[in-house]
């Protein structure tokens, strides 16, 4: 019996949540990571190079699982399938990534944090309009918090700026990419479709890569420009590393608490900029800050019209980073 298998349920749960916080800090520390990176690096350049080591990073993980025994199987006639909706995710992906990429080229890295945020909100906010439902009493709660959260973090840090429009993008297409992972994700083994996702980013990064002539590689460490250094740590740390533990922790804890400790992403941007860029935090930016973060959390317990309890909604657990 392995060590992990022999740990209590309690024990098991705490590790849990630890992975997950350990992700979430490391998600939070991309943004500084990309706003310091994009000052040499085109947003094509970067995302290729990501999601490449990224994928590099994750093929051995797959070939370690078969080793062990593992099956990762799909099932007749469903390959197709499998690449059509890997295809269809890679490319909301690559529009979050995209829009986050060019938002923090002008605009500061905590205020795009907190932002990119409200892609949780705008979840069960799409499926309420989609569906032509009444909305859930908690969640106009949180729609009118992480407006009056945006105003207040924008009152602080000045005028809006294209970037933060362009944060606002990141947070509606990556919204679509949750929905679309939450409807497709059940047909395919986890492993190799997340691996599909990362091929068809790749793949499409290279093509925005060549029709925008940007360059290909990046700029020698030698040179002034920022290396090899950050594409390393956002295609291994931030992409492979956070997708493995992300698998691992959630397997000890439920949705609901993971929503919540994806919620502290923004603050733990805050963090990284504060000490890697230096990027300052006052009164109104906090208080802003924090309401956004509580409008993430209160927009996944489902409260009906008339307030009787329905639970909370489960998050896809995907999120962006």
């Amino acid at each position: 019996m392995s060590a992990v298998a022999a740990r209590s349920p309690l024990s098991r749960h705490a590790l849990g949540i630890g992975l997950l916080l350990v992700v979430t800090a490391i998600w939070g520390s991309t943004f500084a990571v990309v706003k310091t990176a994009v000052t040499d690096l085109h947003p094509a350049t970067l995302i290729f190079w990501r999601f490449a080591i990224g994928t590099l990073c994750l093929l051995p993980l797959l070939l370690w699982h078969g080793r062990m025994g593992g099956r990762i199987t799909v099932a007749a006639g469903q390959p197709r399938r499998l690449w059509l909706d890997s295809l269809l995710l890679g490319g909301w992906l690559i529009a979050g990534y995209g829009t986050q990429t060019i938002a923090l080229s002008s605009t500061s890295a905590n205020r795009a944090a907190f932002i990119t945020a409200l892609s949780v909100v705008m979840v069960p906010l799409w499926q309420a309009l989609v569906a032509r439902k009444r909305l859930a009493v908690t969640l106009w709660g949180a729609v009118v918090l992480a407006v009056a959260g945006l105003a207040l973090l924008s009152w602080e840090g000045g005028r809006l700026v294209t970037g933060d429009l362009w944060a606002l993008a990141c947070a509606v297409t990556y919204a679509g990419f949750i929905l679309t992972l939450e409807r497709t994700s059940r047909h395919h083994p986890a492993l190799k479709y997340t691996l599909a996702q990362l091929l068809w980013v790749s793949a499409l990064a290279l093509l925005w890569l060549l029709l925008s002539r940007a360059p290909l590689l990046p700029p020698v460490l030698g040179s002034g420009g920022a290396g090899w250094g950050p594409l390393l740590y956002l295609g291994a740390a931030a992409t492979a590393v956070t997708t493995l533990l992300q698998t691992l922790g959630q397997r000890w804890v439920s949705a609901a608490e993971a929503s919540v400790i994806y919620a502290l992403e923004p603050v733990s941007a805050s963090i990284f900029s504060y000490f890697l860029l230096g990027e300052r935090v006052y009164l109104r930016g906090f208080v802003g800050g924090a309401m956004v973060v509580g409008a993430t959390v209160l927009s996944q317990f489902k409260v009906g019209p008339s307030g009787a309890d329905a639970g909370v909604e489960p998050d896809s657990g995907k999120r962006l980073g």
